[in-house]
């Protein structure tokens, strides 16, 4: 496999893994949180890959997802104590967790070597370079196959509990009633989006991620809100950005995944003006549907007199 086909086909993966469960973020309102978690989860990202030495290691990734799932626990916690109200818990616990993941990096916690830059927004031509072989073949980049292992594993996550994701989702009370344990799969939730963070972080950094778990979800919100529509449009937004992104990129010879959050962005703005302008227009339309009706009325009353 050639080095361009497997950065595309990795950018393609890594924004469909995000893409999924950000639906649900978004339809939550945890957005914030998540951006809470992807900071958060970089001291334990620095740790582990002082124990480890690869960021790609599975060990490492659910060691740092456990470091995101604080912030999702710790708000939780600080809300029900009533100490913090709003979303005041975020803004205490993910800063603090991702400063000292910073004075980590910059201090080269035990000799470890990680760009500051990289941390923060990835590299994703940086992450395909390490090839995976088998028999001698070059089947693409190693890191491809991790983020691949995990977009199955969202699949099936939601796949699994779509019917209880989408009750306690809209409706928290009557899944009680159901009797879903509704706490238990939040916590379930948060803590794969925590893992699909932690995964990416090696392709679009820290801060990025954000904009593949959100945006793509948010566009899709814009022009439907039937689950399963949002669902399809979510995946395909995800790889139009992806594709587009790689190419702004390699037309621009800049970062791809700084490029495609740009794109994702500039998309979600032209619908939501599109979507402004069509709304508006229908009902225009409507208004003068009215008043020809009202007019009708009118002259037919005129004329019965």
């Amino acid at each position: 496999m050639s080095y361009i086909l497997g950065v595309v086909l990795l950018a393609c993966t890594t924004a469909l893994t995000c893409a999924l469960p950000g639906v649900f973020v978004v339809l939550r309102k945890h957005s914030m949180i998540v951006d809470g978690i992807s900071h958060a989860v970089l001291p334990g990202i620095i740790i582990g890959f002082a124990i480890v030495g690869d960021l790609d290691s599975p060990v490492l990734i659910l060691g740092a997802a456990v470091t995101g799932l604080l912030v999702v626990l710790g708000n939780e916690w600080l809300t029900e104590t009533g100490l913090l109200a709003g979303d005041a818990p975020q803004g205490l616990i993910f800063p603090s967790l991702f400063a000292v993941g910073i004075l980590m990096v910059s201090m080269d916690f035990q000799h470890v070597h990680l760009d500051t830059h990289v941390a923060l927004v990835g590299d994703m031509n940086l992450a395909a370079v390490i090839p995976l072989t088998v028999g001698g073949v070059n089947i693409g980049p190693e890191y491809l196959y991790v983020m691949l292992g995990l977009l199955l594993l969202n699949a099936g996550f939601i796949a699994v509990f779509y019917r209880a994701l989408k009750i306690t989702t809209f409706d928290r009370q009557f899944a009680e009633i159901l009797g879903i344990r509704t706490r238990l799969l939040n916590t379930a939730f948060m803590f794969l989006v925590s893992v699909t963070v932690v995964a990416a972080f090696n392709a679009v950094g820290a801060i990025l991620v954000i904009s593949l778990l959100v945006v793509p979800a948010a566009t899709a919100q814009l022009i439907s809100t039937r689950l399963s529509v949002m669902f399809a449009l979510t995946a395909a937004i995800a790889i139009i950005g992806a594709l587009a992104g790689f190419w702004i990129a390699y037309v621009l010879d800049t970062g791809t995944s700084a490029a495609m959050a740009v794109f994702y962005g500039v998309l979600f703005v032209a619908v939501a003006v599109a979507e402004r302008t069509a709304t508006r227009l229908r009902r225009n339309r409507h208004q003068d549907v009215k008043s020809e009706e009202t007019s009708a009325t009118l002259v037919r009353s005129a004329s019965v007199r």
